[in-house]
This record gives structure tokens, C-alpha cells and sequence, in this order.
């Protein structure tokens, strides 16, 4: 898919035209769409290249379209660059209202969109959102909290990472536990899965 988005990665296409586009009813097409705003994203969030205002109308854009953004894939390749790369420097309430919403995707958007902020050293958003989730029922959630807990414990929150887990470990859903843990010493990986459950 990449591949064949070279050509396009430049083009700044209409926001109206890629709007249009995100709503074809193939998948396939939906990605393609969601890569290129994300490497739009990406690109005005860079001091060279800098654009509050693309940044801003691609953000409003996605945030218009959720209900296209309806499978892992399509979440995991935008959220970061188009949700958390606006919120990096603004306040972080949309994440908390995405997090609370019945639609599976969109409270996979909030989790991911915090990659961006953990590569920037912020991890305070990722630990909230992680407990609003232990008694989610989704296993895409589960694995969303879990991937977002290890990445903000290996980047910069390693002591927050284990202050979490001793307190929510227990009532951590498996999976979640499981991908928080995958970067730890073989030891606290045991530790923390042999608590008792409840």
C-alpha cells in the first residue's frame, strides 16, 4: 500500500476530495486515505514544515469521519500523527470524551493517539486512559492499553509503568497485561502474571 502511495505523498490533494474519498465503502481505499493524511499530519507537525492550520483541518476532518475508521489497521496507521500530534500542544479533553464513547474505534482511537505523546516524554494521558479501560469487553482495546503501557514503560515512564501494574495488575484483563509486560525482565514478567486475579 505504501508502495503505491509514493506518488500521492506529496500531492496535497483537496481536504474535501480526501474527505470524499474516505467514505468509499472499500477497505482498502479507506487506507490508503488514512496513510496519506497521516503522513500529511506528520509532516505539518515538522519545525521545517510546520502548519497549525493543515494540522488542524485534517484533525477536524478525521474526527468528522470516526465512523469510517471502523478496523484496527485503519486506527493504528492515523491516530498516532492526526489525533495525538494536534493534542501534543493543546488540551487533551478529546481524548478523554473518544475513551467514553460506545464505538469500539474510537476508544482505540484515544489509546494510539497517545503514541504521539509518549515519543514527546508525555505519558500522564496513556496511564489515565489505560485505567478508564481495565473493564473494557473488547480484546482490540485490551491489546491497544497493553501495546500503549509497554511503549510509555520502554520510552520514558519505566517507574510509572511498574507503579500502574501494582496497582491495576490484578484487575488487568490478560492481554493487556500481557503486552504491557513484553519488555520487562523475564522475572517481573512472572512476578506481575502470577498475581492472583480479581
Amino acid at each position: 500500500m505504501r508502495v503505491l502511495l509514493k506518488p500521492y505523498l506529496r500531492a496535497d490533494l483537496p481536504l474535501p476530495a480526501v474527505e470524499e474519498a474516505l467514505a468509499s465503502p472499500i477497505h482498502e481505499h479507506r487506507l490508503a486515505i488514512l496513510c496519506l493524511l497521516a503522513d500529511r499530519a506528520a509532516r505539518a507537525l515538522k519545525p521545517r514544515t510546520a502548519n497549525a492550520a493543515e494540522l488542524a483541518a485534517i484533525y477536524e476532518l478525521y474526527l468528522r469521519n470516526t465512523q469510517y475508521i471502523d478496523n484496527w489497521d485503519l486506527v493504528d496507521c492515523s491516530a498516532p500523527q492526526v489525533v495525538g500530534g494536534q493534542l501534543l500542544e493543546l488540551p487533551r479533553d478529546p481524548l478523554y470524551k473518544l475513551i467514553a464513547s460506545s464505538n469500539l474505534w474510537e476508544r482505540r482511537i484515544a489509546l494510539v493517539a497517545t503514541y504521539q505523546l509518549i515519543r514527546a516524554g508525555e505519558t500522564d494521558d496513556t496511564f489515565a486512559l489505560a485505567a478508564l479501560v481495565l473493564d473494557d469487553q473488547e480484546d482490540l482495546i485490551h491489546k491497544a492499553s497493553g501495546w500503549m503501557l509497554r511503549e510509555a514503560g520502554k520510552h520514558t515512564a519505566p517507574d510509572e509503568l511498574l507503579a500502574f501494574l501494582d496497582t491495576h495488575a490484578p484487575r488487568m484483563p490478560r492481554t493487556m497485561l500481557r503486552y504491557s509486560l513484553e519488555r520487562l525482565p523475564a522475572a517481573t514478567r512472572k512476578h506481575y502474571l502470577s498475581l492472583p486475579r480479581g
